[in-house]
């Protein structure tokens, strides 16, 4: 049973994020051979203030 998380900053629509989950679900069954009943999806969503790069918030800049 694949397990896929996804870490993304939030602020994606529903809709954004039910593709997202449609087309990780197919390309994990098609690469795997898993059936898609078994593939789960996480979707972890980070404000921007949880999230740096460089050393720098997103929030700040």
């Amino acid at each position: 049973m694949p397990y896929v998380t996804v870490k993304m900053l939030e602020g994606r629509s529903e809709e954004q994020k039910k593709s997202l989950v449609e087309k990780v679900t197919d390309a994990v069954s098609e690469t795997t051979g898993a059936p898609k009943e078994n593939v789960v999806v996480f979707i972890e969503e980070m404000s921007k203030n949880h999230y740096a790069v460089a050393g720098k918030r997103l929030s700040d800049q």
